[in-house]
């Protein structure tokens, strides 16, 4: 069965570098575009970073872009997200997404994911 597993959140202040990783599971990894999400206490769930299914692009929110690194390693099945420069803003539960054979830019104007994974808790203080 397919699983997406978040890892790497935790609580930090303002300034300091978080990694999460998304190690995937039962689905070819390499034919899906990857993609995260986070939804902060009394919003909606928003697109962050996305990676297309071949690799070779990348999309990012405009708040993130220069801080958030989106990367992927098809060895293992894992898609990551570098966070650098934390901001209070930046608190929310983060979600991996897999669409299958979708681009970068596709998966952030489209909400529907073919999977999702549970989400790992990202808070950050000022």
């Amino acid at each position: 069965q397919v699983q997406l597993a978040e890892s790497g959140g935790g609580l930090v202040q303002a300034g300091v570098s978080l990694k999460l990783s998304c190690t995937t599971s039962g689905l070819p990894f390499n034919r899906y575009g990857m993609g995260w999400f986070r939804q902060a206490p009394g919003k909606e769930r928003e697109f962050v970073a996305a990676i297309s299914w071949s690799g070779g692009s990348t999309y990012y929110v405009d708040s993130v872009k220069g801080r958030f690194t989106i990367s992927r390693d098809n060895a293992k099945n894992t898609v990551y997200l570098q966070m650098n420069n934390l901001k209070p803003e930046d608190t929310a539960v983060y979600y991996c997404a897999a669409s299958r054979l979708t681009t970068a830019q596709t998966m952030g104007v489209r909400k529907q994911n073919d999977y999702w994974g549970q989400g790992t808790q990202v808070t950050v203080s000022s």
